[in-house]
């Protein structure tokens, strides 16, 4: 039971911090009001948001140890 309950919050909490990162790259702009800088900074954002969440999966793969 202990180990099905350590695998559900494992699940929320990684789902967390994917949410968290892509609120961090999209920072509440909409498409209309950007400007070309704006949307290079967006590019930019998402490629560390990829980044960091592929770092997150080495990390999590070595937590299992």
């Amino acid at each position: 039971m202990e180990r099905i309950l350590n695998m559900i919050l494992r699940r929320l909490v990684n789902m967390g911090v994917n949410r968290g990162i892509d609120a961090v790259a999209k920072r509440g702009r909409g498409k209309g009001q950007t400007t070309q800088q704006d949307r290079d900074m967006e590019r930019q954002g998402r490629q560390s948001a990829k980044n960091m969440r592929q770092a997150s999966k080495v990390i999590k793969r070595l937590n299992r140890f």
